[in-house]
């Protein structure tokens, strides 16, 4: 048996195996490309106004280009050029003559049926002896034969008839496919010849010297590379470092700020003469003496300190240049103000590291820290000012107008809360708002998502007493108010419940459904379709941002973190109508940890953080009960026995909440 190479000379079967490869590279890439994109930021709705600030368009653009980035450009142009090559070789799979290999037939030679006798294949042989036999036959000049051709034909004339007559011959057919017995086979590369004959195999060879031995590692590295030098959150481990030394147990608001300056992210967009050029001039706006601020930027004494000591470079000129951002400090200068805005969301980005800093320490005055500058970064705000400054076109002028000289700030929701005449009379005048200003103040503050928090609880699911290394629930039960909201439903009590899923209800144990009472009282499931809260109304920030409410316990005697915050994206009923008026739903946060391994009373201090809005956190006092396990035991026996009259039943767990 031999082997026989042969090279795809007509061009008939190389295309099959470029499509092929193209498809199977292309087709996922843009199943990637085109699939609905599960990003928060992508699918939530967002809030209904026309407000636009100063250099708006130019923060727009930022935000396109940002948006840009993440569709991934190279990716769609690597897309498009697979199906380009995909529709180059359909073509010539499509154009291509192709010759085929017929399977070797007997009868076909012959051509007869496959139903004849053998007495009809003998008759039939003979009737072709006498037509195709050497002796019988002359060649045709003008149909090209020749006597060697006519004997190929009566020889393969000869062994399809043995084929079918001499057993020997038969059994080669039947087993091998051929009568002369097993055969060699060929192998067919899918290239065309002149590509690896007539001197060409060596440029063959270098190309997959090049493919395999240089381009294939440099992709593995570069990607290896890349991960190895990203945290998870997504920012250099070099920046990542440079907060880690920067970290103490008292870092507050501005030290954070400053520490956000070492960030190695902001060197490519201040490269080359843009590293400190406009220095003096945002140092000198961001120093000016403030209307409601002492200076113009926000900062405090010691971060002037902080600033006016740091060496030239492109870090000072980030620390400035953030500044500028929190306090909104008109910088004149098409480049400075562009600069200006691209740093923030760096910013917000490394100041999510300093956040995972802060929760490896498990210290709580660094970790607000980090959620208050979050907050602020989003909303454009310098640390101590005014929650006001989140509503569209108030200015330090309109909120002077409103806080007058007071020490304490009102957050959105008190001055919401003040009646309209009142309101109106503080913000609508000579060198504050006009009337239409004024009711797009309204019309933003009623949609922006406060949550109310209604009750928090501690349980064990399927127990009434907590007893030490359960599995505890920490239920926080609240509502979207948002502020200045009017004839505002009683919270139903049923709502406030958490009910327990059945044991043999895999979905809702999983999360899949929810287990709710009905208006009846009856314990029924529903279908858990998560619902994203509005896009973040932030219009300085150039990005999309998805509000993220954070829960977590704290020690307030040791300052110290007790449970790790867990972090809330969707909720699970509606939060605003269809046409954008509240729904006022009761939503269930929920969160899980073990209980301390010893019995007894432990009070914790409960944060509930939303990072995008300043002034929309809310903190409690709330008490965990943990039961000898005995005693636990004993009390359930007691219960059995003895349940108590309809209405007297208060558990210890919902009972215990202080604020």
């Amino acid at each position: 048996m031999s082997s026989d190479y042969s090279y795809d000379e007509q061009g008939q079967f190389y295309p099959f195996f470029i499509f092929t490869l193209s498809t199977i590279v292309t087709l996922p890439l843009t199943y990637n490309l085109l699939a609905p994109s599960r990003d928060p930021e992508a699918l939530a709705p967002r809030i209904r106004t026309d407000y636009k600030p100063e250099h708006g368009d130019l923060i727009q653009a930022q935000a396109k280009t940002h948006r840009r980035k993440q569709r991934r450009v190279k990716r769609a142009i690597a897309a498009l050029l697979g199906w380009s090559v995909m529709a180059g070789m359909l073509y010539l799979i499509v154009t291509t003559q192709r010759t085929t290999t017929k399977l070797w037939n007997p009868y076909d030679i012959l051509g007869i049926s496959e139903s004849a006798t053998e007495q009809q294949i003998k008759r039939h042989y003979k009737k072709l002896g006498l037509k195709f036999h050497p002796d019988k036959i002359r060649p045709d000049p003008a149909k090209n034969e020749t006597a060697e051709l006519l004997n190929d034909k009566w020889v393969e004339l000869s062994k399809a008839y043995q084929a079918l007559t001499d057993e020997d011959v038969r059994n080669n057919w039947i087993q091998y496919g051929h009568p002369d017995g097993k055969q060699g086979f060929s192998i067919g590369i899918a290239l065309p010849k002149f590509i690896v004959s007539d001197g060409n195999g060596k440029y063959v060879v270098l190309v997959y010297a090049l493919l395999l031995g240089v381009l294939l590692p440099y992709l593995v590295g570069s990607w290896w590379y890349g991960t190895q030098k990203l945290t998870k959150e997504g920012v250099l481990v070099e920046s990542a470092n440079s907060l880690f030394r920067e970290y103490t147990e008292i870092t507050d608001e501005g030290d954070l700020i400053t520490a956000l300056s070492t960030g190695k992210e902001f060197s490519s967009i201040l490269k080359g003469d843009k590293a400190e050029s406009g220095l003096s001039k945002i140092e000198s706006r961001i120093l000016e003496k403030g209307q409601v601020t002492p200076y113009a930027g926000g900062l405090s004494d010691k971060d002037k300190d902080k600033l006016e000591h740091m060496e030239s470079g492109v870090r000072r000129k980030v620390l400035a240049l953030l500044w500028a951002y929190l306090g909104r400090v008109e910088l004149d200068d098409p480049a400075l103000t562009s600069a200006k805005y691209l740093v923030a969301p760096i910013a917000q980005s490394l100041c999510r590291t300093a956040t995972a800093i802060a929760l490896a320490y498990g210290n709580t005055v660094p970790l607000l820290a980090s959620y208050a500058i979050s907050q602020r970064f989003v909303q454009a705000i310098p640390p101590k000012a005014s929650p006001l400054f989140q509503l569209p076109y108030f200015t330090p002028a309109v909120v002077k107008a409103v806080e007058g000289d007071s020490k304490s700030h009102l957050s959105v929701q008190q001055f919401m809360d003040l009646p309209d005449p009142r309101r109106r009379k503080l913000v609508v005048g000579n060198d504050l708002l006009n009337e239409q200003q004024y009711q797009t103040v309204l019309e933003v503050a009623k949609q922006l998502p406060h949550f109310q928090v209604a009750k928090a609880f501690f349980k064990v699911t399927g127990e009434k007493q907590i007893i030490p290394g359960s599995l505890v629930s920490f239920v926080v039960k609240g509502r979207f108010v948002p502020p200045g909201s009017t004839n505002v439903p009683a919270i139903d009590e049923l709502d406030l419940e958490d009910v327990d899923p059945a044991e043999d209800d895999l979905d809702a144990m999983l999360g899949r459904k929810k287990t709710v009472k009905d208006a009846s009282g009856k314990v029924v499931t529903e279908e858990h379709k998560p619902v994203s809260p509005p896009i973040t109304f932030a219009p300085y920030y150039a990005r999309d941002q998805a509000p993220k409410w954070h829960v977590f316990l704290s020690d307030s005697k040791q300052e110290r973190m007790a449970v790790p915050p867990f972090t809330f994206t969707t909720f699970d009923k509606p939060i605003y109508t269809p046409d954008g008026k509240p729904t006022y739903n009761v939503q269930t946060l929920k969160a899980q940890f073990a209980a301390p391994p010893q019995a007894g009373n432990y009070t914790f201090v409960m944060h509930l953080v939303c990072d995008s809005y300043v002034g929309f956190d809310t903190k409690l006092d709330i008490t965990l009960s943990v039961e000898d396990a005995s005693k636990a035991a004993q009390m359930d026996a007691e219960d059995e026995i003895s349940e108590p009259e309809e209405g007297k039943l208060c558990s210890s767990q919902s009972c215990s909440l202080h604020t």
